[in-house]
């Protein structure tokens, strides 16, 4: 009970003001208060209550390539039809590729000119990640934006198919992985079309709840120290870092790329699963109290698709947003040590 609502609290918390250091951020952005409680627009001119196509309106994405992980369900999908929708070619990685089969086709139904596939990724299998990577670049097809959307939320303790504690599997290190294979592509594509290139890292406010020293790289498999709600915010902060990092990568490369993080919102997805295992007089109670503030599904995608495709956004980097604007992170996320130090951790694991 303690749990579920000392993570609901943060979850669902506002995020205010400033902006994290280290981030690249125009000066004008900058000098305008972040301030966009009870729905009132923000600097962006967008709010909670934004949806995906509204923050997209009239963006032409033709002629872009994206990926977007997780793309069969829930956020992923909208994110997925909406990028369509603005023209782009939209790649869903997926770990069940019926369901992604089918999500495709209900968006070429509703949008014939979309250009949708679907490819089969599970993220908690370096083996898998590694087969999807290598598949995409060897059509020969650029990349401009990688979504790193899918994830899964506060799971019993479990081990991914490479024995890795599964929460940070598959949320970071799936997708430190996948970035990895992709990067020449992206900076290829980059360089070639004359266009910036988009990473961009789902993260949550539960980065706020993460274990008391950030990440616990001498812990990540410790059964009985485990966390459901701290092992997820682990992951969560571990999604900034890993932008944050990649920026400094961009900027000491000189690279036409940017990457940055966000907090959809708090979505009734099927992510909430596993928040009460096994089921207790408190989640109904929780739930009835959530839903008062709950995004729906096109409310949750718009900062995805704000900060894939909207010119505000562009030359930002290392910036962290919610609700389509600028947001606040913790101090350990902008923690460049800490940073540097999960971005060597990370490259080990996956050698």
């Amino acid at each position: 009970m303690y749990g579920t609502i000392f993570h609901l609290i943060f979850y669902c918390k506002l995020s205010l003001g400033t902006v994290q250091f280290g981030a690249i951020v125009p000066r004008q952005v900058l000098n305008k208060k972040n301030m966009w409680l009870f729905g009132r627009p923000g600097p962006s001119g967008f709010s909670q209550y934004s949806t995906a196509e509204q923050v997209t309106n009239g963006i032409d994405a033709s002629g872009l390539t994206a990926i977007v992980t997780g793309g069969s369900s829930g956020i992923g999908r909208e994110t997925a039809r909406v990028l369509a929708l603005r023209g782009a070619h939209v790649v869903m990685g997926v770990r069940n590729l019926a369901a992604g089969k089918q999500v495709q086709e209900e968006i070429v139904k509703e949008i014939p000119t979309a250009k949708v596939d679907a490819m089969e990724l599970d993220l908690n299998s370096m083996a898998s990640v590694r087969k999807f990577a290598s598949d995409f670049n060897s059509t020969g097809q650029s990349l401009n934006l990688l979504i790193n959307n899918a994830g899964i939320m506060m799971t019993p303790f479990l081990l991914s198919k490479d024995n890795i504690e599964l929460q940070f599997a598959t949320n970071h290190l799936g997708h430190f992985l996948l970035t990895h294979l992709l990067l020449d592509n992206m900076k290829k594509t980059a360089s070639k079309s004359k266009k910036e290139g988009r990473i961009v890292n789902l993260s949550s406010e539960a980065h706020r709840i993460t274990y008391p020293e950030g990440i616990r790289f001498d812990k990540i498999n410790v059964e009985k120290e485990y966390s459901k709600y701290q092992a997820y915010g682990q992951s969560k902060l571990a999604n900034i870092l890993h932008a944050n990092e990649l920026t400094r990568h961009f900027k000491e490369e000189g690279v036409e790329i940017t990457a940055n993080s966000l907090h959809p919102g708090v979505i009734q997805t099927n992510l909430f699963r596993h928040i009460f295992t096994p089921p207790t007089f408190a989640e109904g109670f929780v739930k009835k109290l959530s839903s008062c503030f709950m995004k729906n599904v096109e409310q949750g995608a718009a900062t995805t698709c704000y900060v894939a495709l909207h010119p505000q956004v562009k030359g930002v980097s290392g910036a962290y947003f919610s609700d389509s604007n600028l947001a606040k992170t913790t101090e350990q996320a902008k923690d460049m040590d800490l940073a540097k130090r999960l971005w060597d951790f990370s490259m080990n694991l996956i050698k």
